[in-house]
């Protein structure tokens, strides 16, 4: 029997329960794709049938909570792959920004999944992974987008865990 809960956003969804990563048997782009979509829906999966108070409660000592965790990504994704690999204008997103008090699971998982189709779009545009891009957010040479993809992978899956974590602590909900 599914469990109904009252997402974030004010709808109503069925409680999601345990995914394994989804087999992949294509080339390199659509495996790390894969993987990387899996990661990032499994966060956002966290904040389902949540309130946002209980969404943006820190679950540590150090702040962190269910809602920052999405707007960091957010931000990490339109970092590397708008800003440093396709060399987009201006500065970089402050990828260690507080939630605002007016902002919403809703608005910030919608924020969330526009940074991640414009990094698709981005991965599906480019030609060759070991292109280099336009410019890094370290002190080193700009990074291929096999290694930006790889990275967010791994940003996102660690994310990932941390966000099992909080939700956990919020409602005993686990599975990923």
């Amino acid at each position: 029997m599914d469990d109904l809960r009252t997402t974030a956003g004010g709808t109503a969804s069925a409680a999601r329960g345990d995914l394994r990563p989804p087999a992949s048997d294509g080339d390199e782009r659509t495996t790390l794709l894969t993987c990387l979509r899996y990661l990032r829906e499994a966060v956002i999966a966290k904040t389902a049938g949540l309130t946002d108070a209980a969404a943006r409660e820190p679950g540590v000592p150090s702040g962190t909570s269910l809602l920052w965790l999405v707007k960091h990504l957010t931000a990490v994704e339109a970092n590397w792959f708008e800003w440093a690999y396709a060399g987009g204008a201006g500065e970089p997103a402050d990828d260690e920004a507080p939630v605002g008090e007016r902002e919403t699971a809703r608005e910030l998982v919608a924020a969330y999944r526009a940074a991640a189709e414009r990094s698709d779009r981005i991965v599906a545009a480019c030609e060759d992974l070991g292109r280099p891009g336009a410019r890094s957010l370290r002190e080193t040479p700009p990074p291929t987008l096999r290694w930006i993809l790889t990275h967010m992978i791994e940003e996102t899956a660690r994310h990932a865990g941390h966000a099992d974590i909080l939700r956990e602590r919020l409602d005993g909900a686990v599975g990923r």
